[in-house]
């Protein structure tokens, strides 16, 4: 079934002024009356509505581990005072400024054989746009923290009402049949504004100096298994590979030799 179609099927039985969604058993959206809403978590879009649903039991918070992840380097904002307590900082910010200078000099002066004003601009503007990237993409390897939500499939349906400040806004959830699918339908005229967003961001995960040092003990090297299972009783071995037995077509050989020496003319 294409999703336009179901789409299409799913705003006709519907009432138009309700919020009607279709997420996945992690809370994500399909179906949404609103396409720019397709895909993202529903907790960024109707924060009441998660939060409510994680209250009552219809979703569980895990969470999860990333030990490959990325991060930015804390920034250490130093007072203007401090390079008049350490003259050797005073220095070498001032030699970094000076080689800085020296190359935007040469780079005026045509040291890379760039004769012309515009090759001379293009040649700063590509320096400028470098030295920035660099310091925007200054990461270093680190363990991150993030939330993932999960609905219990114990629960197939639910209903209920969120407490906002000037009404209820009520809500009806229902497992969609033989999938991991869950149709939600809430109440569009109450403004439930005043929850947050549930958002899943990743944190970054701190480690004192006695944990860092055992969690750098338990990274393991990977190795290959000590034994090689290729065959399992019951795998028919016949209905595996032949890879070796395909040939290569002679026409499809022949079509580049056909395309190099025919007047182009034949071509178009």
């Amino acid at each position: 079934m294409r999703m336009e179609f179901l789409q299409r099927s799913f705003w006709a039985a519907t009432r138009q002024d309700l919020d009607c969604f279709v997420v996945d058993n992690n809370g994500f959206i399909l179906i949404s009356e609103r396409p720019q809403e397709v895909g993202r978590f529903l907790g960024e879009v109707d924060g009441a509505l998660v939060t409510q649903l994680l209250s009552m039991g219809v979703f569980s918070q895990v969470t999860m581990y990333d030990y490959q992840a990325m991060c930015r380097p804390p920034t250490h904002h130093h007072s203007a005072s401090q390079p008049l307590v350490s003259p050797i900082s005073a220095i070498l910010s001032a030699t970094r400024w000076l080689m800085n200078e020296l190359l935007l000099l040469l780079l005026e002066w045509r040291a890379w054989g760039s004769w012309r004003g515009d090759h001379r601009a293009e040649a700063k503007t590509v320096f400028h746009h470098s030295h920035k990237h660099k310091k925007q993409d200054l990461l270093q390897p680190c363990d991150t923290a993030y939330p993932v939500f999960v609905h219990q499939t114990a629960v197939r349906e639910a209903n209920g009402t969120v407490e906002c400040r000037a009404c209820q806004k009520a809500f009806v959830m229902q497992q969609v049949p033989s999938s991991n699918l869950l149709l939600l339908v809430t109440d569009r005229t109450c403004d439930c504004s005043i929850f947050p967003p549930v958002l899943r961001e990743a944190e970054e995960v701190k480690y004192n100096a006695s944990v860092k040092c055992d969690r750098m003990r338990s990274q393991r090297l990977r190795r290959r298994p000590d034994a090689c299972h290729a065959f399992h009783p019951e795998e028919n071995a016949q209905d595996c590979g032949g890879a070796s037995d395909t040939s290569a077509s002679l026409a499809l050989l022949l079509l580049p030799l056909w395309a190099w020496v025919l007047p182009p003319q034949l071509l178009r």
